[in-house]
């Protein structure tokens, strides 16, 4: 129960008691919402909502009560650190003032000017405070211009006292080194580097003309022109004034000739023209800038001056009729300068104004001589470029790092050491290429092919390798989905396309023929009816064989008794070794036949007796048709 003090009393134990009348004793709210938000507030009344007995603080006092600390529990207050100290130049670091200002410079030598206005540039580098002093340089001055005052301090006073930024402001003068220079502007950042720091700049002032300057750049007096050309005019009007024409050289009609470009210069000062070559990057040329060195071109020469030394002497106005000019260099129009036809077809700007004014011609379109690009290629795979496979080429599309294909494990380990291998021919239209047999080797475990030729001794063809191990596409197949050849494209009477070769399969082992008989679904019917063929004509009787081989046909007994006849009577002949190489030199094709006027003839050419009667008779049984002669058996009469 609360004890309420009695008016009058003092609050002391005893002078107090309990209202019993009282019947309200709940406590005022403290908690509220203020945009939604919970806040607390100081209770202002008591228990049942009596009047609180109790000193009302203010908030200043509630403040500083929260914030203040016990000394006696948690000690002295910590001094704040200080904050960081940034030295200047880092803080100033590629800040500088710029400030425009000129100086006068006496000229006491000259009787057309007496001073000199110099304009230059004042710098002031806020890090470390020092200052420079920089003239523009003026072409053809004829002043050393530039950095008239290097980076450094410099001295305001004779104390020894340095400028500084605040020293600086539009419309004063400063003494450097014993000029007085006058600044009159600043640039964007300086204005708002000084009025920052509280600065109040004064107005811009217009910068001072040099009056000499000013002078120059006034009309000179005007002359009367004289009616002949005047050279120096001409080198005063058009100094530095060159046409610039682009052109190419087209010489690809000569044996290794190509296409080249070139840049014309045609000076219009002097009326010299010079040649340019253009160089691009791994051209294979060496950097020689200059086709033709700059000098005047003569057009048309004299009739009498062809037989003037023009390569020792000079050519002089004398021999020549009419000199290149302007009007001679048009795009779109060939010209030939020393022997050579140069196409022109553009040129810059300045030449087109020039033609313009000068000649009132204005269209001068640029000519395209460059060759059509083709189409732009979808994002694709790139085509196959011949080396390797085309799957293997393709992994570098896939991957930064390519990886080899993917290969059938399986296969490799089942078909291990197992090679299919057929005889084949070339089919070509060379003569020398009938009689070439190859034998073709085919890997079941990778699918690849190889090709070895046998060599043949004489021949005049090196055998050995035809071919490594490869895979072999077939011909009407898309490189995007190649087709290679299999077990099932080899048979007897097939044709192998390989790399444009064409070969004809011919006979094939055992090996193959059991591969064949064990996997029969993978071959055609044609394939296995063309091999069924070949069997029986290899397992045909050999007695067949041998009653061929027994046949002899008379006339070749009789040839034969008439060659061992002239061999005993003709063993003395001086020239005998060199019949057949006489004989092999007019037969090209090698057939053994030659025409019956050059066999005659090559006989008179090594003394043979034709008129001999066993000699004609020999001629006679050597005839092939009614031109021709078969000169193999007639040479076997004249060796051992």
């Amino acid at each position: 129960m609360v004890s309420n003090p009695v008016h009058g009393l003092p609050f002391l134990p005893g002078t107090s008691f309990t209202d019993s009348t009282k019947t309200a004793f709940h406590r005022s709210q403290t908690l509220g919402y203020r945009n939604g938000y919970a806040v607390t507030r100081r209770p202002t009344a008591g228990l049942g909502g009596d009047r609180l007995q109790v000193n009302q603080l203010s908030q200043a006092d509630l403040d500083e009560l929260a914030s203040k600390a016990s000394l006696l529990t948690y000690g002295q207050p910590k001094q704040a650190p200080p904050p960081d100290f940034i030295p200047a130049h880092v803080a100033f670091d590629k800040k500088v003032l710029k400030f425009d200002a000129y100086f006068q410079e006496d000229v006491p030598m000259s009787t057309e000017e007496h001073y000199r206005v110099r304009q230059v540039n004042i710098y002031y580098y806020l890090e470390d405070d020092s200052m420079s002093v920089v003239e523009p340089v003026v072409e053809n001055s004829g002043i050393p211009q530039g950095k008239l005052v290097r980076r450094q301090r410099l001295a305001k006073n004779d104390r020894g006292d340095h400028y500084h930024w605040k020293d600086l402001n539009r419309g004063i003068n400063i003494t450097i080194y014993g000029k007085t220079f006058r600044i009159v502007e600043c640039d964007r950042f300086t204005q708002v580097f000084l009025e920052s720091q509280g600065i109040e700049l004064n107005p811009p002032e217009t910068m001072a003309l040099d009056p000499y300057t000013e002078l120059r750049k006034q009309p000179l007096r005007k002359y009367v022109t004289p009616s002949d050309f005047d050279q120096l005019k001409q080198f005063l009007a058009f100094d530095k004034q060159v046409l610039r024409f682009y052109a190419i050289w087209d010489d690809t009609d000569s044996m290794f000739g190509e296409c080249r470009n070139y840049i014309i210069h045609y000076y219009l000062m002097d009326d010299t023209i010079e040649i340019r070559e253009v160089h691009e990057q791994n051209d294979g040329r060496d950097p020689f800038p200059l086709l033709m060195n700059r000098q005047r071109m003569p057009k048309v020469l004299m009739k009498n001056s062809k037989t003037f030394p023009q390569c020792v002497l000079e050519i002089s106005d004398q021999e020549v009729l009419e000199w290149y000019t302007a009007k001679d260099f048009i795009v779109g129009k060939p010209v030939t300068i020393l022997g050579r036809t140069f196409f022109i077809y553009d040129c810059d700007p300045f030449t087109r104004k020039y033609y313009e004014e000068k000649f009132g011609i204005s269209d001068l379109p640029r000519i395209d001589v460059s060759k059509k690009e083709p189409p732009p290629v979808k994002q694709e795979l790139p085509p196959y470029n011949g080396f390797g496979l085309v799957e293997d080429s393709a992994q570098n599309c896939f991957a930064l790092i390519p990886k080899p294909p993917k290969k059938d494990i399986v296969k490799m380990l089942m078909n291990d050491n197992k090679v299919l291998r057929y005889l084949a021919s070339l089919e070509s239209p060379i003569p020398e290429d009938k009689g070439r047999r190859f034998v073709f080797s085919y890997f079941l475990a990778t699918d690849m092919i190889s090709i070895f030729e046998p060599p043949v001794r004489n021949s005049g063809i090196i055998g050995g390798k035809y071919l490594g191990r490869t895979k072999v596409v077939k011909p009407h197949s898309s490189v995007e989905n190649p087709i290679y050849y299999g077990p099932g494209d080899f048979f007897i009477g097939a044709v192998i396309e390989v790399f444009g070769h064409r070969f004809i399969i011919h006979d094939i082992d055992d090996y193959a023929l059991k591969y064949m008989e064990s996997n029969a679904a993978q071959y055609s019917p044609e394939a296995l009816s063309s091999t069924q063929n070949h069997i029986r004509k290899r397992e045909a009787p050999a007695s067949e064989l041998e009653n061929k081989q027994t046949e002899v046909d008379p006339g070749v007994q009789e040839l034969e008794a008439l060659i061992d006849t002239i061999q005993k009577q003709l063993k003395d002949l001086p020239c005998r070794d060199n019949i057949c190489e006489a004989f092999q030199v007019y037969d090209k094709e090698a057939s053994g036949y030659v025409d019956k006027e050059v066999f005659f003839k090559t006989c008179g050419s090594l003394n043979i007796p034709v008129d001999d009667s066993l000699i004609k008779e020999l001629i006679r049984m050597c005839r092939h048709g009614e031109d021709k002669i078969n000169y193999y058996n007639f040479v076997r009469a004249f060796s051992n």
